[in-house]
């Protein structure tokens, strides 16, 4: 079973992809949705709240789309930068004090609710930005999955003591290990060297062939293991690096396996785990 997810951002906030880009984030997204539902292949899209707000005719018919769930991904994603860094310094917690992380969480749940008809419960936070109060921020607002962060050998979701369920990734995610767009070999090394930067798969990043490869072998031995593929891939990520030629090996994997929505994939492993407490309870009676 595998979860496919990416992240999506509004066009303002000009990332250094959507600057390499020739098309929005959002349009190539649609693109990407397209392969998708050609082959039968489910993804949660995290999208951030302005993007609701300013692309709405562009968004739209990936909010129609039945092979689409949708998931929050932060209003603003952090700018302006400032009151972040200020707000870490000061309270340890870059997402901000735990009101403005409600209130922003709400914001964006509200108005995807508003746009799309949609009543969202899966949440990813922009850079896996993890703060002290995310969970009772989330849990506030009636998110019930996040899935920030990387874990190698995560094996499936953690509770936490608010009832979130936290399910990292355990595949290895594109953007920070891809060469591509800004992300030069020069740059990388520049960037892993100024902020020792490394996630559970080291600092090192690749061209999108061997990445591919990667990723492809991964897939194969959580299926043999029988452990749950939760992999994030950016459609503005596929596009840059070779408009989507390598991303359509991946689809071509996935379409032969099943796909389930991150939310999907949460319900279908807390039925597995109450399976089993029943069984074992039957044993010992």
């Amino acid at each position: 079973m595998i979860v496919l997810s990416g992240d999506l951002h509004h066009a303002t906030l000009s990332t250094g992809n959507q600057r390499h880009c020739d098309l929005s984030e959002i349009q190539v997204a649609r693109h990407y949705l397209q392969l998708l539902e050609d082959a039968g292949v489910k993804v949660t899209f995290f999208v951030s709240g302005r993007s609701f707000a300013e692309e709405w005719e562009d968004l739209r018919p990936i909010c129609d789309s039945p092979f689409v769930e949708l998931g929050g991904h932060n209003y603003y994603c952090f700018q302006p930068a400032l009151p972040h860094r200020i707000w870490k310094k000061l309270g340890g917690s870059y997402n901000g004090p735990a009101w403005y992380q409600t209130w922003e969480t709400r914001r964006t749940v509200d108005i995807i609710q508003r746009r799309a008809g949609r009543r969202i419960d899966c949440w990813r936070n922009h850079m896996y930005m993890h703060g002290p109060h995310t969970e009772r921020a989330l849990a506030s607002c009636g998110i019930r999955v996040c899935s920030d962060g990387v874990s190698r050998g995560g094996q499936g979701p953690l509770e936490h003591q608010t009832g979130v369920l936290n399910f990292p990734l355990n595949v290895m995610p594109d953007h920070e290990h891809l060469f591509h767009a800004e992300r030069t070999p020069e740059y990388v090394s520049w960037f892993v060297r100024r902020y020792n930067w490394s996630d559970d798969y080291g600092s090192d990043s690749y061209f999108i062939e061997e990445w591919t490869d990667r990723v492809l072998d991964e897939l194969r031995d959580h299926e043999s293991q029988g452990i749950v593929s939760n992999m994030l891939i950016h459609p503005i990520t596929m596009y840059l690096c070779d408009k989507f030629r390598s991303f359509r090996r991946i689809l071509d994997f996935l379409s032969r396996h099943e796909t389930v929505f991150m939310s999907e994939a949460v319900s279908l492993a807390a039925a597995q785990v109450e399976q089993r407490e029943t069984a074992l309870e039957g044993a010992l009676s």
